[in-house]
Order: C-alpha cells, then structure tokens, then sequence
C-alpha cells in the first residue's frame, strides 16, 4: 500500500466534505484522511496512482496538487 498526501486549497467544513465524499465513494482508497486545518489530505491506496487521485481530487474544484515533503 502506498500513501499519498495532497495540499488542497479548503476553507470550511463544506469544502473537506466534498473531498471526503469523493474518496469515501472512490474505488481503491483503502484509507484517508481529510484535514481541514492544515489543508492537507493523506490517501492510502494499493492500486490508485498518485495522479488518479489527485485528478479526483480536483474534480471538486478544489486548488490541489501533490504535496512537497
């Protein structure tokens, strides 16, 4: 299993609700967490890649790119 974490642009709780219910109903997320505060999203997955997720990510209309350690 592989872990990916994202910088995503969220500013309230709406916002990390969306990305939570995009990666709840995605296919190969094995585990994630959404963290509001921080602006930054983790997702454990053993067959998504990285852009997968992210493109998905996206998709909520979210700013999200892949974050830099």
């Amino acid at each position: 299993m592989t872990q990916y974490t994202y910088d995503v642009t969220m500013t309230c709780s709406g916002c990390s609700g969306a990305v939570t219910r995009v990666l709840t109903k995605l296919q190969g997320v094995d585990k994630f967490e959404v963290l509001l505060d921080a602006q930054k999203v983790t997702v454990e997955s053993a067959t998504l890649t990285e852009a997968e997720i992210l493109a998905v990510i996206q998709k909520t209309g979210k700013a999200a790119k892949v974050a830099t350690a």
